[in-house]
């Protein structure tokens, strides 16, 4: 039986692989995670808990607004060889990451409610507010997700940034086409990628009731949906 990995989180089957050379050359300097783990230019090899721990940067401050979306995008687009070109002309829209700020601003509280997060879905959806070229729901919703999601600490008891399952906090996850094509109807998110922040906020509660039956993580039920791994009661 294969061991999972000690970097990978709960219901996280592999890592992504990204070309770090390629990503390098065509990305601005000022856009570049610091935050990135030791040892990723050699192995190429980037988990979920490595885009966290850059997000983790960004809410303490010590990384940018663009450097937390590259960070997403890298993660998101991975060996996609148009990824690059594509965060390029995302972060050309937002050259001083003021309107990823604005669209951000309500995840950085310890505590946020429901309204923060539609709040935040609707200003990267809008063109007049956050939303940026290339970056539609399916990849903004990664964002979201990463700089949103307070995860609960090993043994139920919250560490900083996070809180303890069941608390009722709603919690941010990935809505992708992987995703949408593999969810039941009582999801409340139609077949597609334009999806209104009603229907993702359906689908975030419809997570979260699902991860309080199982007694897992929110996001360990995406995983299971997007890799067809999930199961119906």
């Amino acid at each position: 039986m294969t061991q999972p990995h000690d970097r990978a989180l709960p219901g996280e089957v592999s890592p992504i692989t990204v070309h770090i050379d390629r990503w390098r050359t065509a990305l601005p300097p000022d856009a570049w995670p610091d935050a990135w783990p030791d040892g990723l230019a050699d192995s190429g090899l980037l988990w979920r808990r490595d885009v966290f721990a850059v997000a983790q940067a960004w809410h303490a401050g010590r990384s940018s607004t663009r450097q937390l979306l590259v960070a997403v995008l890298m993660w998101g687009y991975g060996p996609i060889g148009y990824g690059a070109w594509r965060t390029v002309r995302a972060l050309e829209g937002d050259p001083d990451g003021k309107r990823l700020a604005y669209a951000l601003e309500g995840l950085r509280a310890p505590v946020r409610d429901e309204e923060a997060l539609r709040t935040a879905y609707q200003r990267l959806r809008d063109p007049k507010e956050s939303r940026l070229p290339r970056l539609g729901p399916a990849l903004f919703t990664k964002l979201l997700y990463f700089a949103g999601y307070r995860r609960a600490a090993a043994g139920g008891a919250p560490g900083p940034g996070t809180t303890a399952l069941g608390d009722g906090q709603l919690q941010p996850l990935i809505l992708d086409p992987a995703v949408a094509r593999q969810l039941p109807a009582e999801a409340g998110v139609r077949r597609g990628a334009e999806w209104l922040p009603a229907e993702w906020l359906a689908y975030l509660h419809w997570a979260a009731d699902q991860a309080r039956r199982r007694g897992v993580e929110p996001d360990e039920v995406e995983m299971a949906v997007s890799q067809g791994r999930f199961t119906h009661d």
